[in-house]
């Protein structure tokens, strides 16, 4: 645990410092950035040494494996879900998450909606759309997300706080560069169009945060740079 806890804190500084120089490359505050560790087929230690370098959130992409990993370890730390979202998981997404980052289509916004309504709570949310338009992924297409926040905004117990995306898996930055563009395009539009804000922009991975951050990431979700390569499951 004290070696895993040292070994992040030492990659999550030099992080910093990759951030910091990207950002000033765009003119940005370093501060509007944050890093979500994922710490998905990890240990429950992966989230304790998370909470402990200063992480304030983790990221799970199974709603199983996150109900099992919150019964190992009591600590004060936001979860939220980054991968898909099936239907007979969404009452346990709602009940284990502090946020939903997967959320693509107006069918699973309602199933949500009911299961806070249900829960007794209002339920944050991103949108997650398919900037890279990229047959492979999940996410709603470009055209037709101003009718999927339209209804998002009418239900009555989610708290939309911005949109996702996961950019392409190729070599070429360029192409990584410009789904971020892509997806900061779209929420100025929605922002102009819908008069709400959405100050989250969940894009930027291990491979290609840097380009995420001059593109006006504020959420970089991190597994590999942090943790190491890890099993694939």
């Amino acid at each position: 645990m004290e070696f895993l806890l040292e070994l992040l804190t030492e990659r999550i500084n030099l992080i910093r410092e990759r951030i910091e120089r990207a950002a000033m490359r765009a003119g940005r505050d370093p501060a509007q950035v944050n890093l979500l560790p994922v710490t998905k087929t990890l240990p429950a230690t992966a989230v304790l040494a998370a909470h402990r370098a200063g992480l304030t959130a983790i990221g799970e992409n199974r709603v199983q494996e996150a109900v099992t990993k919150k019964k190992e370890v009591d600590v004060p730390i936001r979860w939220e879900l980054i991968g898909h979202l099936q239907s007979n998981k969404v009452k346990a997404a709602v009940l284990t998450f502090d946020r939903i980052q997967s959320v693509d289509s107006p069918k699973r916004l309602d199933q949500i909606d009911r299961q806070a309504a249900e829960a007794g709570k209002v339920m944050p949310v991103l949108l997650q759309i398919n900037a890279g338009r990229d047959p492979a992924k999940f996410g709603a297409e470009l055209e037709a997300v101003p009718a999927l926040l339209k209804h998002a905004l009418q239900c009555t117990h989610l708290q939309i706080d911005g949109l996702m995306t996961i950019g392409p898996l190729v070599q070429d930055p360029a192409v990584a560069r410009e789904t971020f563009a892509r997806l900061r395009a779209c929420r100025d539009r929605m922002v102009r169009e819908f008069g709400c804000p959405l100050p989250e922009l969940s894009m930027g991975m291990s491979g290609d945060f840097e380009a995420a951050v001059e593109e006006g990431s504020t959420l970089l979700r991190l597994g590999t740079i942090l943790f190491g390569k890890r099993n694939r499951a």
